[in-house]
């Protein structure tokens, strides 16, 4: 079965974070609450306080698997989203 999950960037740093149960956000996908596809819509509306305080921008739902107590997102595109930037920059001190 998919389940839906709503993911955002934050507005200050432009990090992926997923919301959490408790209406937090967290970097780590699996942290993030998942909902059934009727549920979806009344998750992403809670997100808008989210929006509202300046803590994150552009929230929206993505589907996503879960097995064996690990959430998995079906588009590549979230895959790649969850698991981080694929270049890191360095900066010298």
């Amino acid at each position: 079965m998919n389940y839906r999950m709503v993911t955002a960037n934050t507005l200050k740093e432009g990090a992926v974070v997923f919301m959490t149960a408790s209406g937090g956000w967290s970097q780590n996908v699996n942290d993030g609450k998942t909902v059934t596809a009727e549920e979806a819509d009344t998750l992403l509306e809670s997100a808008a306080a989210s929006v509202a305080d300046c803590s994150i921008v552009a929230p929206y739902l993505i589907e996503v698997e879960v097995a064996g107590g690990k959430v998995r997102p079906v588009r590549l595109r979230e895959q790649i989203r969850a698991k981080g930037p694929t270049i890191q920059f360095r900066t010298s001190a």
